[in-house]
């Protein structure tokens, strides 16, 4: 478990510090450049497009997990718009609050204890 807390608070520093830099140098809208490359159909394109699915699916389990509670749904926003920042902090303190219990990490208390 460990080793998975360093994880994520690595990927949480890399993408941070990353983002800064970019955001410094070419500036914080990146929505347009995001989908005109979607839209016309590059490599650039294709790999933002999937990493949209991996940010869908992240906010859909988000937000399954929370019971799709007004709480869940606002996690699950954040999860969208966040993308590792977000998911490396939330699966970070579910871990802590869980205990290291991956079943209850992935589930949620609830689900986990009906398991």
């Amino acid at each position: 478990m460990t080793i998975f807390r360093l994880f994520l608070a690595t990927l949480f520093t890399i993408i941070v510090v990353y983002t800064v830099f970019v955001g410094l140098e070419h500036g914080w809208n990146l929505f347009p450049l995001f989908f005109s490359d979607i839209f016309a159909m590059t490599w650039a394109g294709q790999f933002n497009l999937d990493f949209l699915g991996f940010l869908s699916l992240s906010a859909l389990w988000v937000a399954w997990r929370h019971h799709f509670s007004a709480a869940g749904l606002g996690l699950s926003i954040l999860a969208f718009t966040g993308g590792i920042p977000f998911l490396s902090v939330y699966l970070l303190y579910a871990s802590l609050k869980a205990d290291g219990d991956m079943k209850v990490v992935f589930l949620g208390p609830e689900r986990a204890k009906a398991a």
